[in-house]
């Protein structure tokens, strides 16, 4: 014992200085507990300047005894508390016994899947819902779901319209006040909820959460399927649906479905002509914030998403996604009627018209009907005689981008499209695939007249002359 302090005894050393200061070393660990901003280490540790430090309020003091406790109820299965109190020091047995009592009783319940402990039953069998999937509140309007009583009741007020939380900026409504407050901080741009790894802020606890796990590595939530893991229980749900087909959100415009309501409710906008995200740059607006997100690149030059092969880069990770697959040679999307296999869903729904005859888009001015929206977005400068793309060395104006690249390369002398089999180089790819019939011999232009065939279409045009008497 040091002289003049009062000693507690358990298998660790704890000391007071009346009821000054209170601070706690662990001996088998060299750790030194933190009380108000203060370390003392007590191998190295000067008693004098401690005593300068002055008295602790009535406040502080409790605070402490309070940490003390606290400390002694994680360590309590491993280690008796016995008390040797000095007669002027606040600390009483009875009170840390009270308190080892009453965290002993919270510790009582404790989930067996994530290990945490709650204070009473009931709050452990409502968390346990989150792993069972098990909701046993049910809206009598349209069936959803609910963990919580008070949930259900908060999602009745969208049948009633009882929308009372409104947001003074953009007039969205919510249910709940908690809702709208999370909801101000899109635009006060406050991020209260901060990462204590890389300083990465959030707008909800949820979100912090969410971010932790993903660094962590914990992905608690496994697909029994395919064995793909989950930051949380929703994600899982909605991933289920890829498995199942289900798509339980129906528009009522045009019956297309989706998996999520947030989708659905993207996709209604499109019915309704609403576009609530602008750009403060051009003023083009969007249906989604994410939409927004990747239009602003194109005013930044942002790209961040880098192929790792050819150090091509991309706005959007999806179009990254899809650029792989030209180096991996992978084409999973197949056309069920010629067995044609493309890299994205989007190239073969494009194809899947040649088969169809659809062209759904349709000039306002000429009524001439293309397959794709870019198409007919190209054919609309053939009135309007816009021509977007220059050239920086004669000034000559182009259609389409496509075009000047094309132009670009009588000035580079760039040949990028080599044929395998005789290594003749192209400036264009369209050049190449002709040339290459040569050695396949296939000439897929054939007159309807004379069942002559070509292998150019200018060739074919050239012939059909000869019949037309031209």
């Amino acid at each position: 014992m040091i002289a003049g302090i009062p000693q507690f005894h358990c298998a660790l050393n704890f000391y007071t200085k009346g009821i000054w200061i209170i601070w706690a070393y662990l001996s088998h660990c060299n750790i030194a507990f933190i009380l108000f901003q203060t370390v003392f280490v007590l191998e190295e540790a000067d008693f004098g300047s401690m005593q300068k430090m002055g008295h602790m309020s009535e406040l502080q003091n409790n605070y402490a005894e309070h940490e003390m406790c606290k400390h002694l109820c994680t360590r309590s299965e491993e280690y008796q508390f016995t008390s040797d109190v000095h007669k002027n020091s606040s600390m009483r047995q009875s009170v840390s016994q009270k308190h080892l009592q009453s965290n002993r009783e919270e510790r009582a319940h404790a989930c067996e899947v994530c290990k945490k402990f709650f204070k009473c039953p009931s709050a452990l069998k409502r968390h346990v819902c989150i792993y069972s999937g098990e909701k046993p509140f049910t809206c009598d309007v349209c069936n959803k779901t609910f963990i919580l009583a008070g949930n259900m009741k908060a999602h009745l007020c969208t049948h009633a319209g009882q929308q009372r939380f409104t947001c003074d900026v953009c007039k969205k409504s919510f249910i709940n006040a908690s809702s709208l407050k999370v909801h101000l901080r899109i635009h006060t741009g406050e991020q209260p909820y901060i990462c204590g790894v890389n300083k990465k802020s959030f707008t909800s606890s949820s979100n912090l959460k969410k971010h932790l796990r993903s660094d962590t590595g914990q992905w608690p939530f496994t697909c029994d399927v395919c064995k793909k893991s989950f930051i949380t229980i929703r994600h899982l749900k909605l991933h289920l649906r890829t498995h199942t087909g289900k798509r339980p959100f129906t528009c009522d415009v045009c019956k297309k479905s989706y998996i999520q309501s947030t989708h659905l409710k993207v996709h209604l906008r499109i019915h309704t002509g609403q576009r609530p995200f602008p750009c403060d740059v051009c003023k083009k607006s969007f249906i989604d914030s994410g939409k927004l997100k990747v239009h602003l690149r194109t005013h930044t030059g942002e790209r961040p998403f880098t192929c790792d092969i050819c150090k091509k880069s991309f706005t959007e990770a999806g179009h990254l996604k899809v650029h792989l697959r030209t180096h991996t040679g992978e084409q999973p999307f197949t056309c069920d009627v010629c067995n044609k296999s493309f890299i994205d869903s989007s190239r073969l729904k494009v194809h899947l018209r040649i088969h169809t005859g659809e062209k759904p888009f349709t000039c306002g001015i000429c009524k001439k009907s293309f397959s794709q929206s870019s198409s007919l977005k190209m054919h609309l400068r053939t009135h309007t005689d816009e021509r977007p793309f220059t050239c920086d060395v004669c000034k000559k104006s182009f259609r389409h981008l496509g075009s000047l690249k094309v132009h670009q390369r009588t000035y580079t002398g760039q040949r990028p499209f080599t044929c395998d089999i005789c290594k003749k180089s192209f400036s264009q790819s369209g050049h190449l695939k002709m040339h290459q019939h040569i050695h396949t011999g296939e000439r897929p232009f054939t007159c309807d007249i004379c069942k002559n065939s070509f292998i150019q279409l200018g060739h074919l045009k050239l012939h059909l002359r000869t019949h037309n008497g031209e």
